[in-house]
Protein backbone atom coordinates (compact mmCIF):
# COMPACT_ATOMS: atom_id res chain seq x y z
CA UNK A 1 0.00 0.00 0.00
CA UNK A 2 1.25 3.87 -1.26
CA UNK A 3 1.48 6.69 0.84
CA UNK A 4 -0.86 8.02 -2.33
CA UNK A 5 -3.22 4.88 -1.33
CA UNK A 6 -3.60 6.41 2.15
CA UNK A 7 -4.00 9.96 1.04
CA UNK A 8 -7.34 8.81 -1.04
CA UNK A 9 -8.54 6.74 1.60
CA UNK A 10 -8.65 9.94 3.49
CA UNK A 11 -10.66 11.23 1.03
CA UNK A 12 -13.23 8.25 1.36
CA UNK A 13 -13.65 9.32 4.67
CA UNK A 14 -13.81 12.75 4.64
CA UNK A 15 -17.01 13.53 5.27
CA UNK A 16 -17.20 11.11 8.56
CA UNK A 17 -14.14 12.89 9.66
CA UNK A 18 -15.98 16.59 8.90
CA UNK A 19 -18.79 15.17 10.71
CA UNK A 20 -17.36 14.89 13.75
CA UNK A 21 -15.64 18.30 13.32
CA UNK A 22 -18.79 20.37 12.54
CA UNK A 23 -20.47 18.52 15.54
CA UNK A 24 -17.97 19.86 18.27
CA UNK A 25 -17.86 23.13 16.47
CA UNK A 26 -21.78 23.42 16.77
CA UNK A 27 -21.47 21.41 20.78
CA UNK A 28 -18.60 24.18 22.17
CA UNK A 29 -17.37 23.11 25.56
CA UNK A 30 -14.78 24.96 27.28
CA UNK A 31 -11.85 23.52 28.98
CA UNK A 32 -12.43 20.59 31.99
CA UNK A 33 -15.83 20.40 30.35
CA UNK A 34 -15.39 18.27 27.38
CA UNK A 35 -17.97 16.14 28.32
CA UNK A 36 -19.59 15.18 24.44
CA UNK A 37 -16.73 16.07 22.59
CA UNK A 38 -14.44 13.17 24.56
CA UNK A 39 -17.01 11.08 23.88
CA UNK A 40 -17.93 11.56 20.61
CA UNK A 41 -14.26 10.41 19.41
CA UNK A 42 -14.47 7.56 21.97
CA UNK A 43 -17.65 6.33 19.94
CA UNK A 44 -15.66 6.54 16.45
CA UNK A 45 -12.75 5.81 17.37
CA UNK A 46 -14.41 2.46 18.91
CA UNK A 47 -16.42 1.80 15.63
CA UNK A 48 -13.20 1.55 13.84
CA UNK A 49 -11.60 -1.01 16.51
CA UNK A 50 -9.64 1.31 18.63
CA UNK A 51 -8.92 -0.21 21.94
CA UNK A 52 -10.15 2.92 23.93
CA UNK A 53 -8.10 3.38 27.66
CA UNK A 54 -9.23 6.58 30.39
CA UNK A 55 -5.95 7.98 31.80
CA UNK A 56 -7.86 8.68 35.28
CA UNK A 57 -10.52 9.13 37.33
CA UNK A 58 -9.13 13.16 37.79
CA UNK A 59 -9.24 13.54 34.13
CA UNK A 60 -12.33 12.19 32.74
CA UNK A 61 -12.36 13.80 29.11
CA UNK A 62 -8.93 12.76 28.36
CA UNK A 63 -8.34 9.29 27.08
CA UNK A 64 -6.36 7.17 24.50
CA UNK A 65 -7.45 5.76 21.45
CA UNK A 66 -5.09 2.99 20.46
CA UNK A 67 -4.49 0.30 17.30
CA UNK A 68 -1.37 -1.79 16.53
CA UNK A 69 1.31 -3.51 18.35
CA UNK A 70 4.69 -3.09 18.94
CA UNK A 71 7.28 -0.06 17.87
CA UNK A 72 7.11 3.00 16.96
CA UNK A 73 4.20 3.97 18.68
CA UNK A 74 3.16 7.06 17.20
CA UNK A 75 1.21 9.41 19.22
CA UNK A 76 -1.31 12.04 17.51
CA UNK A 77 -2.42 14.33 19.45
CA UNK A 78 -5.73 15.94 19.10
CA UNK A 79 -8.03 18.94 21.51
CA UNK A 80 -11.64 19.88 21.68
CA UNK A 81 -11.90 22.69 23.84
CA UNK A 82 -13.64 25.60 22.94
CA UNK A 83 -12.69 29.45 24.67
CA UNK A 84 -15.52 31.82 26.39
CA UNK A 85 -17.15 34.06 24.42
CA UNK A 86 -16.52 33.61 21.27
CA UNK A 87 -19.50 31.99 20.24
CA UNK A 88 -19.83 32.95 16.49
CA UNK A 89 -21.59 32.14 13.34
CA UNK A 90 -20.41 31.51 9.71
CA UNK A 91 -20.88 34.89 9.05
CA UNK A 92 -18.88 37.80 8.10
CA UNK A 93 -20.25 40.30 10.58
CA UNK A 94 -20.11 39.65 14.55
CA UNK A 95 -23.22 37.39 15.48
CA UNK A 96 -23.21 35.19 17.69
CA UNK A 97 -25.14 31.84 18.18
CA UNK A 98 -25.41 32.16 21.64
CA UNK A 99 -24.88 35.65 23.70
CA UNK A 100 -21.38 35.28 25.67
CA UNK A 101 -21.68 31.60 24.91
CA UNK A 102 -18.48 29.80 23.91
CA UNK A 103 -16.81 29.50 20.62
CA UNK A 104 -14.24 27.75 18.49
CA UNK A 105 -11.75 30.59 17.82
CA UNK A 106 -8.86 28.57 18.17
CA UNK A 107 -9.87 26.13 15.88
CA UNK A 108 -9.54 22.67 18.22
CA UNK A 109 -12.48 21.34 16.38
CA UNK A 110 -10.03 21.35 13.66
CA UNK A 111 -7.13 20.32 15.69
CA UNK A 112 -8.79 17.17 16.88
CA UNK A 113 -11.15 15.99 13.39
CA UNK A 114 -7.80 15.76 11.65
CA UNK A 115 -5.93 14.14 14.19
CA UNK A 116 -9.02 11.28 14.03
CA UNK A 117 -8.42 11.40 10.26
CA UNK A 118 -5.24 10.61 10.37
CA UNK A 119 -5.52 7.83 13.23
CA UNK A 120 -8.35 5.90 11.33
CA UNK A 121 -5.91 6.50 7.70
CA UNK A 122 -2.66 4.74 9.81
CA UNK A 123 -5.21 1.69 11.07
CA UNK A 124 -6.06 1.28 7.83
CA UNK A 125 -2.51 1.11 6.76
CA UNK A 126 -1.84 -1.06 9.79
CA UNK A 127 -4.90 -3.69 9.81
CA UNK A 128 -4.42 -4.07 5.44
CA UNK A 129 -0.36 -4.77 5.63
CA UNK A 130 -0.54 -6.37 8.96
CA UNK A 131 3.20 -4.02 9.64
CA UNK A 132 4.54 -3.78 12.69
CA UNK A 133 3.96 -0.33 14.90
CA UNK A 134 1.30 1.14 16.68
CA UNK A 135 -1.09 4.47 16.53
CA UNK A 136 -2.21 6.33 19.24
CA UNK A 137 -4.73 8.76 19.52
CA UNK A 138 -4.49 11.23 22.53
CA UNK A 139 -8.04 13.16 23.89
CA UNK A 140 -6.19 15.99 25.26
CA UNK A 141 -8.53 18.25 27.23
CA UNK A 142 -7.60 21.40 28.98
CA UNK A 143 -5.19 22.79 26.67
CA UNK A 144 -7.19 26.97 27.19
CA UNK A 145 -5.91 26.49 30.23
CA UNK A 146 -2.43 24.86 29.63
CA UNK A 147 -2.85 22.22 31.52
CA UNK A 148 -4.64 18.87 30.42
CA UNK A 149 -0.95 17.64 28.66
CA UNK A 150 0.84 18.33 31.99
CA UNK A 151 -1.50 16.53 33.76
CA UNK A 152 -1.56 13.26 31.18
CA UNK A 153 2.36 13.48 31.24
CA UNK A 154 2.19 13.41 35.62
CA UNK A 155 -0.12 10.68 35.20
CA UNK A 156 1.74 8.41 32.62
CA UNK A 157 -0.61 8.52 29.89
CA UNK A 158 2.50 9.07 27.69
CA UNK A 159 4.96 6.04 28.64
CA UNK A 160 5.67 3.90 26.12
CA UNK A 161 5.46 6.25 23.14
CA UNK A 162 8.18 6.68 20.44
CA UNK A 163 6.87 10.40 19.07
CA UNK A 164 4.26 12.84 18.99
CA UNK A 165 3.11 14.26 16.13
CA UNK A 166 0.89 18.01 16.45
CA UNK A 167 -0.18 20.85 14.39
CA UNK A 168 -2.42 23.44 14.77
CA UNK A 169 -4.89 25.74 12.45
CA UNK A 170 -3.29 28.85 11.44
CA UNK A 171 -3.73 31.44 8.76
CA UNK A 172 -0.48 30.07 6.61
CA UNK A 173 0.78 26.72 5.56
CA UNK A 174 4.16 26.24 7.12
CA UNK A 175 6.24 23.48 9.71
CA UNK A 176 7.81 25.12 12.73
CA UNK A 177 11.08 23.71 14.29
CA UNK A 178 10.53 26.49 17.43
CA UNK A 179 7.13 27.43 18.74
CA UNK A 180 5.64 28.75 22.05
CA UNK A 181 6.45 30.53 24.72
CA UNK A 182 6.80 28.72 28.13
CA UNK A 183 4.33 30.11 30.57
CA UNK A 184 3.42 30.23 34.27
CA UNK A 185 -0.33 30.32 35.41
CA UNK A 186 -0.38 32.01 38.81
CA UNK A 187 -3.32 33.51 41.28
CA UNK A 188 -2.65 35.96 43.87
CA UNK A 189 -5.12 36.20 46.57
CA UNK A 190 -4.67 38.81 49.40
CA UNK A 191 -6.28 39.01 52.82
CA UNK A 192 -6.88 42.60 54.36
CA UNK A 193 -9.31 43.74 57.18
CA UNK A 194 -12.80 45.12 56.28
CA UNK A 195 -14.13 48.12 57.72
CA UNK A 196 -16.51 51.12 56.99
CA UNK A 197 -14.82 53.01 54.07
CA UNK A 198 -15.94 56.52 55.48
CA UNK A 199 -16.68 55.82 59.17
CA UNK A 200 -13.29 54.15 60.07
CA UNK A 201 -10.94 53.62 57.15
CA UNK A 202 -7.99 53.52 59.38
CA UNK A 203 -9.76 50.52 60.81
CA UNK A 204 -9.54 48.47 57.54
CA UNK A 205 -6.57 46.97 55.43
CA UNK A 206 -7.65 47.02 51.95
CA UNK A 207 -6.80 43.82 50.03
CA UNK A 208 -7.73 45.54 47.02
CA UNK A 209 -4.85 48.69 47.52
CA UNK A 210 -2.56 45.59 48.00
CA UNK A 211 -3.64 43.76 44.25
CA UNK A 212 -3.55 47.65 42.75
CA UNK A 213 -0.29 47.66 44.37
CA UNK A 214 1.32 44.59 42.96
CA UNK A 215 0.02 45.52 39.64
CA UNK A 216 1.54 48.66 39.75
CA UNK A 217 4.74 46.57 40.48
CA UNK A 218 4.48 44.20 37.58
CA UNK A 219 4.08 47.20 35.72
CA UNK A 220 7.58 48.29 36.39
CA UNK A 221 8.89 44.68 35.90
CA UNK A 222 7.90 44.95 32.18
CA UNK A 223 11.42 47.02 31.86
CA UNK A 224 13.36 44.67 33.22
CA UNK A 225 12.57 41.76 31.92
CA UNK A 226 13.85 39.90 28.46
CA UNK A 227 12.07 41.41 25.53
CA UNK A 228 10.03 38.93 24.71
CA UNK A 229 9.08 38.21 27.54
CA UNK A 230 5.10 38.84 28.33
CA UNK A 231 2.85 39.61 31.95
CA UNK A 232 -0.37 39.96 31.74
CA UNK A 233 -3.17 39.33 34.22
CA UNK A 234 -6.72 40.12 35.50
CA UNK A 235 -8.11 40.62 38.61
CA UNK A 236 -10.64 38.10 39.23
CA UNK A 237 -12.00 39.54 42.51
CA UNK A 238 -11.86 43.24 43.60
CA UNK A 239 -14.57 43.62 46.47
CA UNK A 240 -18.09 43.80 46.89
CA UNK A 241 -19.60 47.52 47.68
CA UNK A 242 -17.12 50.80 47.75
CA UNK A 243 -18.12 51.56 51.34
CA UNK A 244 -16.71 48.52 52.39
CA UNK A 245 -12.88 48.18 52.76
CA UNK A 246 -12.31 44.96 50.18
CA UNK A 247 -11.26 42.12 53.33
CA UNK A 248 -10.11 39.61 50.16
CA UNK A 249 -9.25 40.52 46.54
CA UNK A 250 -7.47 38.37 43.42
CA UNK A 251 -5.39 38.67 40.14
CA UNK A 252 -4.36 36.46 38.00
CA UNK A 253 -1.59 36.29 35.85
CA UNK A 254 0.29 34.67 33.12
CA UNK A 255 3.74 35.10 33.13
CA UNK A 256 5.57 34.03 29.42
CA UNK A 257 8.79 33.64 27.80
CA UNK A 258 10.78 31.95 25.28
CA UNK A 259 12.39 29.33 27.76
CA UNK A 260 11.29 27.78 30.43
CA UNK A 261 14.01 28.93 32.72
CA UNK A 262 12.87 32.64 31.88
CA UNK A 263 9.83 32.16 33.37
CA UNK A 264 11.13 30.57 36.23
CA UNK A 265 13.36 33.27 37.09
CA UNK A 266 10.64 35.97 35.91
CA UNK A 267 8.13 34.09 38.56
CA UNK A 268 10.38 34.54 41.31
CA UNK A 269 10.65 38.31 40.95
CA UNK A 270 7.10 38.73 40.57
CA UNK A 271 6.35 36.60 43.81
CA UNK A 272 8.52 39.15 45.63
CA UNK A 273 6.50 42.13 43.92
CA UNK A 274 3.47 40.59 45.76
CA UNK A 275 5.04 40.28 48.87
CA UNK A 276 5.84 43.73 48.87
CA UNK A 277 2.38 44.84 47.96
CA UNK A 278 1.28 42.46 51.24
CA UNK A 279 3.71 44.24 53.23
CA UNK A 280 2.68 47.80 52.21
CA UNK A 281 -0.56 47.93 52.64
CA UNK A 282 -0.13 45.52 55.91
CA UNK A 283 -2.17 42.66 54.05
CA UNK A 284 -1.39 38.75 53.39
CA UNK A 285 -0.69 37.08 50.30
CA UNK A 286 -1.00 33.94 49.02
CA UNK A 287 -0.11 32.58 45.72
CA UNK A 288 -1.69 29.28 43.68
CA UNK A 289 0.04 28.11 40.65
CA UNK A 290 -2.87 26.82 38.16
CA UNK A 291 -0.39 25.43 35.97
CA UNK A 292 2.85 26.02 33.66
CA UNK A 293 4.17 24.64 30.17
CA UNK A 294 6.75 24.62 28.40
CA UNK A 295 8.16 26.34 24.73
CA UNK A 296 8.55 23.86 21.82
CA UNK A 297 11.70 21.40 22.13
CA UNK A 298 12.87 21.18 18.12
CA UNK A 299 13.68 18.31 16.58
CA UNK A 300 15.07 18.77 13.09
CA UNK A 301 14.60 15.53 11.64
CA UNK A 302 10.60 15.62 12.31
CA UNK A 303 10.55 19.21 11.02
CA UNK A 304 12.33 18.05 7.93
CA UNK A 305 10.07 15.45 7.54
CA UNK A 306 6.92 17.42 8.12
CA UNK A 307 8.39 19.78 5.69
CA UNK A 308 8.77 16.88 2.77
CA UNK A 309 5.63 15.70 3.60
CA UNK A 310 4.00 19.61 3.26
CA UNK A 311 5.24 20.31 -0.26
CA UNK A 312 4.46 16.89 -1.01
CA UNK A 313 0.82 16.68 -1.07
CA UNK A 314 -1.11 19.46 -2.57
CA UNK A 315 -2.52 21.58 -0.38
CA UNK A 316 -6.23 23.09 -0.73
CA UNK A 317 -7.68 25.16 -3.79
CA UNK A 318 -10.56 27.39 -2.85
CA UNK A 319 -13.54 28.23 -4.82
CA UNK A 320 -14.24 31.86 -5.58
CA UNK A 321 -17.06 31.59 -2.83
CA UNK A 322 -15.20 30.83 -0.27
CA UNK A 323 -12.53 33.43 -1.51
CA UNK A 324 -14.89 36.15 -1.24
CA UNK A 325 -16.11 35.31 2.06
CA UNK A 326 -11.91 34.88 3.13
CA UNK A 327 -11.93 38.60 1.94
CA UNK A 328 -14.88 39.35 3.65
CA UNK A 329 -13.79 38.15 6.98
CA UNK A 330 -10.09 40.26 5.94
CA UNK A 331 -12.42 43.52 5.92
CA UNK A 332 -13.51 43.35 9.59
CA UNK A 333 -10.40 43.64 10.63
CA UNK A 334 -7.75 46.47 10.54
CA UNK A 335 -6.45 46.64 7.46
CA UNK A 336 -3.06 48.19 8.45
CA UNK A 337 -2.94 45.02 10.40
CA UNK A 338 -3.83 42.75 7.71
CA UNK A 339 -1.36 44.27 5.68
CA UNK A 340 1.56 43.39 7.78
CA UNK A 341 0.74 40.04 7.97
CA UNK A 342 0.47 39.88 4.76
CA UNK A 343 3.85 41.73 3.81
CA UNK A 344 5.22 38.77 6.22
CA UNK A 345 4.98 36.05 3.03
CA UNK A 346 4.86 37.29 0.09
CA UNK A 347 6.50 40.16 -2.20
CA UNK A 348 4.99 43.63 -2.32
CA UNK A 349 4.28 43.98 -5.99
CA UNK A 350 2.46 40.49 -5.80
CA UNK A 351 -1.14 40.51 -5.79
CA UNK A 352 -2.02 40.62 -2.50
CA UNK A 353 -4.29 37.23 -1.39
CA UNK A 354 -6.63 36.55 1.40
CA UNK A 355 -5.69 33.60 2.35
CA UNK A 356 -2.43 31.38 2.20
CA UNK A 357 -1.83 29.16 -0.80
CA UNK A 358 1.47 27.08 -0.93
CA UNK A 359 3.76 25.93 1.86
CA UNK A 360 6.45 28.51 2.84
CA UNK A 361 10.24 27.38 2.75
CA UNK A 362 11.95 27.06 5.75
CA UNK A 363 13.53 30.05 5.66
CA UNK A 364 10.15 31.91 5.28
CA UNK A 365 8.57 29.56 8.15
CA UNK A 366 11.20 31.18 10.70
CA UNK A 367 8.94 34.50 10.06
CA UNK A 368 6.22 33.11 11.53
CA UNK A 369 6.02 34.12 15.68
CA UNK A 370 3.72 31.55 17.34
CA UNK A 371 3.89 33.67 21.03
CA UNK A 372 1.19 31.97 22.64
CA UNK A 373 1.50 29.21 24.79
CA UNK A 374 0.45 25.09 24.53
CA UNK A 375 0.58 22.17 26.66
CA UNK A 376 1.83 20.41 23.72
CA UNK A 377 5.09 22.00 24.44
CA UNK A 378 5.73 19.49 27.28
CA UNK A 379 5.11 16.50 25.09
CA UNK A 380 8.20 17.64 22.89
CA UNK A 381 9.97 17.57 26.07
CA UNK A 382 9.53 13.77 26.69
CA UNK A 383 9.82 12.78 23.37
CA UNK A 384 10.32 13.77 19.77
CA UNK A 385 7.57 16.37 18.36
CA UNK A 386 6.73 17.86 14.96
CA UNK A 387 4.29 21.11 14.56
CA UNK A 388 3.30 22.45 11.63
CA UNK A 389 0.17 25.10 10.91
CA UNK A 390 -2.70 25.35 7.89
CA UNK A 391 -4.40 28.10 6.61
CA UNK A 392 -7.82 27.55 8.03
CA UNK A 393 -8.42 31.33 8.28
CA UNK A 394 -7.82 34.14 5.91
CA UNK A 395 -4.50 35.55 6.16
CA UNK A 396 -4.63 38.49 9.40
CA UNK A 397 -6.99 36.57 10.94
CA UNK A 398 -6.10 36.21 14.80
CA UNK A 399 -6.61 33.08 17.14
CA UNK A 400 -8.73 33.96 19.85
CA UNK A 401 -11.33 36.19 17.66
CA UNK A 402 -14.85 35.65 16.39
CA UNK A 403 -13.26 36.39 12.75
CA UNK A 404 -11.47 32.84 13.63
CA UNK A 405 -14.66 30.94 15.39
CA UNK A 406 -16.66 31.84 11.81
CA UNK A 407 -13.88 30.55 9.44
CA UNK A 408 -13.46 27.55 11.69
CA UNK A 409 -17.05 26.42 11.08
CA UNK A 410 -16.37 26.99 7.28
CA UNK A 411 -15.42 25.00 3.62
CA UNK A 412 -11.94 27.14 5.03
CA UNK A 413 -11.56 25.40 8.00
CA UNK A 414 -12.60 22.19 6.62
CA UNK A 415 -10.34 22.44 3.58
CA UNK A 416 -7.19 23.32 6.16
CA UNK A 417 -8.21 20.07 8.63
CA UNK A 418 -8.31 17.75 5.27
CA UNK A 419 -4.95 19.01 4.58
CA UNK A 420 -3.10 18.34 8.13
CA UNK A 421 -4.63 15.35 8.57
CA UNK A 422 -2.94 14.23 5.17
CA UNK A 423 0.24 15.44 6.48
CA UNK A 424 -0.06 13.71 9.81
CA UNK A 425 -0.94 10.56 7.98
CA UNK A 426 2.04 11.11 5.65
CA UNK A 427 4.65 11.70 8.05
CA UNK A 428 3.51 8.74 10.30
CA UNK A 429 3.76 6.69 6.97
CA UNK A 430 7.13 7.55 6.95
CA UNK A 431 8.08 6.90 10.42
CA UNK A 432 6.69 3.28 10.24
CA UNK A 433 8.13 2.55 6.80
CA UNK A 434 11.91 4.06 7.85
CA UNK A 435 13.08 2.90 11.03
CA UNK A 436 15.99 5.30 11.31
CA UNK A 437 14.42 7.85 10.83
CA UNK A 438 12.72 7.32 14.03
CA UNK A 439 15.98 6.90 15.57
CA UNK A 440 17.55 9.90 14.04
CA UNK A 441 14.83 11.67 15.80
CA UNK A 442 14.97 9.92 19.13
CA UNK A 443 18.78 10.28 18.71
CA UNK A 444 18.46 14.29 18.23
CA UNK A 445 15.88 14.56 21.26
CA UNK A 446 18.42 12.43 23.53
CA UNK A 447 21.03 14.87 22.45
CA UNK A 448 19.07 17.84 23.22
CA UNK A 449 17.75 16.58 26.09
CA UNK A 450 21.30 15.55 27.91
CA UNK A 451 21.64 18.79 30.11
CA UNK A 452 18.26 19.61 30.04
CA UNK A 453 15.77 17.17 31.91
CA UNK A 454 11.90 18.17 31.77
CA UNK A 455 10.70 18.62 35.18
CA UNK A 456 6.63 18.70 35.35
CA UNK A 457 5.98 22.60 36.25
CA UNK A 458 3.08 21.14 38.78
CA UNK A 459 4.05 20.19 42.42
CA UNK A 460 2.92 16.79 43.88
Amino acid sequence: MKKTDLIRYLDEIGDEVNQVNLEIWNRPELSGEEAKSADLYRKVLSKHGFLIREVGPEMPHAFIGEYGSGSPVIAVLAEYDALPGLSQAVDTKPNPVAKHGPGHGCGHNLLGAAALGAALAVKKYLADTGKQGTIRFYGCPEEEFLIGKVKMIKAGAFEGCDLALSWHPMNVNAALESAYLANNSIKFKFHGISAHAAQSPESGRSALDAVELMNVGANYLREHVIDDARIHYTITNAGGSPNIIPEEAESWYYIRAPHRRDVESITARLLKIAEGAALMTETRVEHTVLGGCYHLLPNSVLHELTYKNMTEIDPPSYTEQELEFARALQESLDPELVEGEIQKFIALDEEKPCIHQGVLDPQQAKSVIVSGSSDSGDVSWIMPMNLFLTAAWPLGVPAHSWQATAASGSSLGTKGMHYAAQILTGIAYDLLNDPALVAAAQAEFKDRTKNAKYVSPLSD
